[in-house]
């Protein structure tokens, strides 16, 4: 059985060696970054960081028989601040036309626009390559339990939710987007510019153009990518769109990938959530899986969650005997489900 979790210190090995393998954007091979982002996120699921919307979770997902961390996954509880706005191209069409020659252009055009009081953003979806496929579905695991999680803290989330997906990339993760633009005002290759932009957004500001940008001065290959959802990302974008996201005509400044939005009430599965108490007895038969989450009032972890199959009674939830020894429940414990 996979484990789903918060993030713990002790896991920095386990996140070294899954970024060696990978070297993303989202889980880049770099210690001092790894470190910061389980840092927050300890401080954010045990409430030390005060501020709600200040807050990162980092879920990690982990192989019971091997201990090995095989994926990431992430909340930022508001993505777009006024230390550190939420930036994006809002892309938009101009037509222009001349009588005397008889010409008529449809451009593609990209505004700039600064966000300081965004979104809840999910993120960081990372899975091992050799664990990508197969019954067990770690990637969906990875993708749901952030909405389980919201599920059950409402409260300490924004009303809108984003998802930002990655666009195809050239040879060795190139951006064609940042080549064609950002590069052109910064002199920033795409990986130094990312690196930068997670500590200090204000060369963006200061060096990008306030003026409408036009896509058509760019490369035929650079105007395809914008708004294009990768390969590697097309089974997010359809699950996204099948619980309520949809495309929101913006992109990322960097690589051009689409921003896909809902409104939190609006995701099926999080209208689908329920909360319920542990039965005592075992449930063993074929079921409709859930995703079921559980936050331990004492110990190291703060949150547990596995895919089962459960049968649901009243207000009690019966589980298989592995899940209730996964999660580490007790009859009468309270949990929160939502189908799988």
């Amino acid at each position: 059985m996979l484990l789903l979790r918060d993030v713990h210190k002790s896991d920095l090995a386990g996140l070294k060696r899954l970024a060696k393998v990978l070297n993303s954007v989202n889980l880049p091979h770099n210690e001092e970054v790894l470190e910061g982002l389980i840092d927050k996120s300890v401080k954010s699921f045990s409430g030390k960081i005060e501020e709600p919307f200040k807050r990162e979770y980092l879920f990690v997902l982990e192989d019971l028989r091997t201990h090995f961390i095989i994926g990431t996954s992430m909340i930022i509880a508001q993505h777009g601040t006024k230390d550190a706005p939420h930036i994006s191209f809002q892309v938009s069409e101009a037509e222009h036309y001349s009588a005397s020659i008889d010409k008529h252009f449809r451009h593609k055009v990209l505004s700039i626009g600064y966000n300081y009081d965004g979104p809840t953003e999910i993120g960081g979806l990372v899975v091992d390559p050799p664990h990508r496929s197969g019954p067990e579905k770690p990637g969906k695991q990875l993708s749901y339990v952030r909405f389980l999680f919201i599920a059950m803290h409402r409260k300490l989330f924004r009303e809108r939710v984003l998802a930002e997906l990655l666009p195809p990339l050239g040879k060795g993760g190139r951006s064609l987007l940042w080549d064609a633009c950002g590069k052109k005002f910064t002199g920033l290759d795409y990986r130094q510019a990312d690196r930068l932009s997670r500590k200090n957004k204000e060369f963006i500001k200061e060096l990008f153009p306030a003026a409408d940008i036009y896509a058509s001065l760019f490369s035929t290959a650079a105007q395809k990518i914008i708004g294009e959802v990768g390969p590697q990302t097309r089974g997010v974008q359809r699950m996204l769109e099948r619980i309520g996201f949809k495309y929101v005509e913006r992109i990322d400044p960097f690589d051009g990938g689409p921003h896909y939005e809902a409104q939190v009430a609006d995701v099926t599965l999080i209208r689908q959530f329920r909360s319920a108490s542990i039965g005592a007895d075992d449930f063993e038969d074929a079921a409709d899986e859930m995703l079921v989450g559980y936050e331990p009032t004492a110990g190291k972890g703060r949150f547990r969650s596995v895919r089962c199959p459960a049968r649901f009674d009243d207000r009690k939830v019966y589980l298989p005997a592995r899940a209730k020894e996964a999660l580490e429940v007790s009859p009468g414990d309270k949990v929160g489900v939502i189908p799988f």
